[in-house]
């Protein structure tokens, strides 16, 4: 599972997700993306669980590239745990994907298999994503 090696606040506020995205908004690596079309946090285990489905479907050939990170810490209260006393632990990760940001990136494959490997790891988020190719 993604997550940082270290950050500099333990905590963080849950922030919301305003505007497009200007950077990562363009292929810099691969032939073909997938590029966000909706706000929204991905956490860490979605963004594996997506790369996962692509490099099975692609069997190895080809190259991926994951342009987005989980450096949020999301923090979480335990279930029947009265109001008050603080903040939860942290309990994941999370990305704040805004729409236009390209989340993964694939090369050296047909456009065929590339669809089809994108549009596997798509079902995987939580965002509706489109295909795109250079």
């Amino acid at each position: 599972m993604l997550q940082p090696t270290r950050t500099k606040f333990r905590k963080a506020f849950k922030g919301r997700i305003h505007g497009k995205a200007t950077r990562c908004s363009k292929l810099n690596y691969g032939q073909y993306g997938l590029k966000a079309m909706q706000p929204e946090r991905v956490i860490g285990k979605q963004i594996e669980a997506a790369r996962v489905a692509l490099t099975r479907y692609m069997k190895r050939t080809g190259k991926v590239w994951t342009r987005v990170f989980p450096n949020i810490p999301v923090s979480k209260k335990p279930t029947e745990v009265r109001m008050g006393k603080g903040k939860g632990a942290p309990e994941y990760y999370a990305c704040r994907v805004k729409p236009g940001r390209i989340i993964f990136e694939v090369d050296g494959i047909s456009e065929e298999v590339a669809r089809e490997a994108l549009y596997k790891a798509s079902a995987k988020l939580p965002i509706k994503t489109k295909f795109i190719k250079r």
